[in-house]
């Protein structure tokens, strides 16, 4: 499965991350583009145990259930559920996002499973590094194809 940890798919994560630009629409949700990286930016923070949010108490329950579909190939479905803690409304500014993303894709690559997070993810509990870099692939690839790209 495509992953952050191998540079074929980050290279491919990266190059589409370039094709971003400010005035794309969303096909659906209701981030626009620098809300969406500022998302993603602290769902990666979080992989990299820069931030760890609460575990959620739906998660303890429902997390384990569907955590097989969420790391399996199918593409993770629109307009689902986030955390709160990964909601931004206010204004972004999209060059300083995007450079921040970039930055934070290479890291994470770089620093592999040892600079991986040991916290429970917020919802779907205990993940292994190797988990935590499907995830951020399939929820890169979820929001890049937002903004078709």
């Amino acid at each position: 499965m495509k992953n952050l940890f191998n540079q074929t798919d980050v290279s491919e994560i990266l190059a589409r991350l370039d094709s971003l630009s400010p005035s794309l629409q969303n096909q659906w949700g209701k981030m626009n583009v620098g809300q969406m990286l500022a998302h993603l930016n602290a769902a990666l923070e979080t992989a990299m145990g820069l931030n760890a949010p609460k575990r959620l108490f739906i998660g303890r329950i429902l997390g384990p259930l569907v955590k097989p579909t969420y790391l399996s190939e199918k593409p993770f479905g629109r307009n689902s559920p986030t955390d709160k803690f990964y909601l931004f409304t206010d204004a972004r500014e999209f060059e300083k996002e995007k450079a921040k993303t970039i930055k934070l894709v290479k890291q994470f690559q770089e620093g592999g499973a040892d600079k991986c997070t040991t916290s429970p993810h917020s919802f779907f509990g205990k993940l292994t590094p190797n988990e935590w870099a499907i995830s951020q692939w399939k929820h890169f690839d979820h929001h890049l194809r937002q903004f078709n790209c």
